[in-house]
């Protein structure tokens, strides 16, 4: 397995499914633009989606991929299917309690996750009316990100990166056509999730049952593997979802600022997913299922190397993101969000969160490749440990930024704390001696660092002022910034090319 192409394909069809969701933005952005109904909107689809990444894509899949490797590799077949079955059933009747308990508790869940809303009985009432819709999203993403783990453990990658894809679709579709029929028409954003829910589950069914793996009723406590994933699961849920908690407690501050602020944040955060989903999530995909293998077969040498590959691209790939969207954050912001009734006002409250968020993007997406390396392992102790000092951290900066920089604050804290958590992270590994740098890191570095100032030059000198941004045409807005992102990736490899770097050098093979 070309661990490059792999990384390729999942990210092409992040990048499909992240072009959808920017046209997902921009149709919301234009039909409901930044107020009441939409900061009730994403606080109720928040909810469940950060359930779906705690539960789901992230203390589940980190606890299941790793001993779903180990019994492929060293049970029989059969051995694999019937913890592929204990495992499934077990989860969904969770999963399928926790949406019962989210319906009937959501005004609770509100006066809890957003308290300012509770001062206004409106946004209030409408928001736990969104809740009660978008919670069973959860069930349907927990069983997805189960089928999701089976087939990148079988290295079948291309159809998990790909279901996104029909949620997207679906908000699109409802914001457009739906959203008219219903009463508030915001609520045509919620049925979306729960429509788009079902269809992605839907659409992952057939291909576990050509590997023969589609789950088949069977509950057993008793199974030791199942045993096994329930205690890695507890700890990891802090452990691997420290941004995710952050977030939420972002939205208790936000929720006392000014009107849109938690809209602010959601736009600046969507722009932050972009880099952040093509590249983190797409090297996390690929990486934990090998580290999960080279572990298995006792191959450290092995582990090391792909670590090591692992960082030098994420350094290759993010640094220039986090500068691009730093320099770039109102014409990005402009051309994207600001139509219909999101105002230039909205532009600049929203570009001042991108800015903070970018300074922890590199951190961010660092985390999503070091935190495999213990995972894989089934070491949980050490990253909790670390992403409970970071969320501490994460408070006091709060608690410090909010006053004087309010929403942007919030995404500072996020971003500084995001740095912190993956140089800690990276300390350990080192530490236990699971990653030894390979040669020419120093070289690595300088020729980055050339390549990064010559890029951030002529970004800052194409760009101009943010005045003529808020001003322009929607396309002069999108031909001008085109051209300056083209021009800036160009400058960008280009003199990486002329300081030696070549594709053949990131290429590795992995074991299937």
């Amino acid at each position: 397995m070309n661990l490059l192409r792999a990384l390729a394909t999942v990210s092409s069809m992040t990048l499909l499914s992240r072009i959808l969701g920017f046209v997902r933005d921009f149709v919301i952005a234009r039909t409901f633009g930044a107020g009441i109904a939409t900061d009730a909107f994403f606080v109720a689809f928040k909810l469940p989606n950060l359930l779906r990444r705690l539960f789901a894509e992230g203390a589940f899949s980190q606890a299941f991929v790793p001993i779903l490797s180990e019994y492929r590799n060293r049970r029989s077949a059969e051995e694999t299917r019937v913890l592929v079955d204990h495992v499934a059933t077990l989860l969904g009747i969770a999963v399928l309690v926790v949406a019962a308990l989210g319906i009937f508790g959501a005004p609770l869940v509100i006066y809890v996750s957003a308290p300012g809303f509770a001062a206004e009985p409106e946004k209030f009432a409408l928001t736990v009316q969104l809740l009660r819709i978008t919670f069973p999203y959860i069930f349907f993403m927990a069983l997805v990100a189960l089928a999701g783990g089976i087939l990148n453990t079988w290295s079948r990658f291309a159809v998990p990166a790909f279901t996104p894809v029909l949620l997207n679709l679906c908000f699109i579709a409802m914001a457009l056509f739906a959203a008219p029929w219903f009463d508030p028409p915001v609520a045509a954003l919620a049925w979306a999730v729960f429509i788009g829910g079902v269809l992605q589950l839907s659409l992952q069914l057939p291909f576990l049952a050509r590997i023969g793996m589609l789950p088949r009723w069977a509950l057993s406590l008793r199974d030791p593997a199942v045993r096994r994933i329930l205690k890695l699961m507890a700890p990891a849920v802090i452990g691997v979802s420290i941004s995710q908690i952050s977030l939420v407690i972002n939205n208790i501050f936000a929720s006392f600022l000014d009107h849109g602020s938690v809209s602010w944040l959601y736009y600046a955060d969507r722009l932050m997913e972009f880099p952040s989903g093509l590249l983190g999530a797409a090297l996390g995909t690929i990486l934990l299922p090998s580290l999960s293998r080279c572990h298995a077969r006792n191959d450290h040498a092995e582990f090391s190397a792909l670590l090591d590959w692992g960082l030098r691209l994420t350094l290759l790939l993010t640094l220039p993101a986090a500068l691009g969207l730093g320099l770039l954050a109102v014409p990005l912001i402009a051309t994207l969000f600001q139509h219909g009734a999101f105002t230039a006002a909205d532009v600049m409250q929203t570009r001042s969160a991108l800015v903070a968020y970018s300074t922890g993007l590199v951190g961010l997406i660092l985390v999503k490749v070091l935190a495999p390396g213990f995972y894989s392992r089934q070491d949980i102790r050490t990253p909790v440990k670390i992403a409970l000092l970071t969320l501490a951290l994460t408070q006091v900066m709060n608690l410090a930024f909010v006053g004087p920089l309010k929403h942007a604050g919030l995404a500072l804290s996020i971003g500084l704390a995001s740095c912190v958590n993956a140089g800690l992270l990276f300390r350990g590994l080192r530490r236990r001696g699971v990653y030894a740098a390979r040669p020419g890191w120093r070289g690595f570095a300088l020729r980055l660092a050339f390549a990064l100032a010559a890029m951030g030059l002529v970004l800052w000198f194409s760009a101009g002022a943010d005045a003529d941004w808020l001003q322009r045409s929607s396309a002069q807005r999108v031909a001008w910034l085109s051209g300056i992102v083209a021009l800036g990736v160009a400058v960008y490899f280009g003199v990486l090319w002329l300081l030696g770097f070549r594709l053949r050098d990131f290429r590795r093979r992995g074991t299937a």
